[in-house]
């Protein structure tokens, strides 16, 4: 009798979550309401050069920009995507040309591109990326290193179509 009774209640039991959840709503899968497109940064722009060349690496290299480029809404990866970098580092101002280099993103939506490693400029060592393609809106990016001795940095940008 009591497992009988235990598994009417368990029954019962179970029958109220799903009642409840159901009328909340929880019974349908998790929805994002949308992926926000990445706003530029203040200063991001900084000794920008439209059509930078795409580079293999920039300059003697050592250290590692990263970074993911998705669409907007959905998240989805964007290959083939035009990343622009340029820094202050160990050969160069980020106002010389030899300092610039763009990448393109692959099947997934990421990039990488070595340069030499950032060093501070104005107190703080950053790097400065651009999406410039015009498939979608300009975004310029200003990432702050950790610490100067960082070897890598990450910047990932969200694209609004136009």
């Amino acid at each position: 009798m009591a497992d009988a009774l235990l598994s009417r209640r368990s029954l019962i039991t179970q029958a109220a979550a799903v009642v409840a959840t159901g009328a909340s709503g929880l019974l349908l899968p998790a929805r994002a309401s949308g992926l926000a497109p990445t706003p530029s940064m203040r200063g991001g722009s900084n000794n920008y050069r439209p059509g930078a060349p795409i580079v293999n690496q920039i300059g003697g290299g050592g250290f590692w920009m990263t970074g993911t480029v998705r669409r907007a809404g959905d998240g989805a990866p964007l290959p083939g995507q035009r990343i622009q970098i340029w820094a202050h580092t160990t050969e160069g101002h980020e106002r010389d040309p030899h300092s610039h280099g763009a990448t393109l993103t692959d099947a997934k939506g990421e990039f990488r591109l070595e340069m030499p490693q950032i060093v501070p400029a104005f107190g703080q060592p950053h790097g400065h990326l651009a999406y410039d393609s015009g498939e979608f809106e300009t975004v310029f990016l200003r990432p702050v290193m950790s610490s100067a001795d960082d070897l890598t940095l990450a910047a990932h940008f969200v694209l609004q179509p136009l």
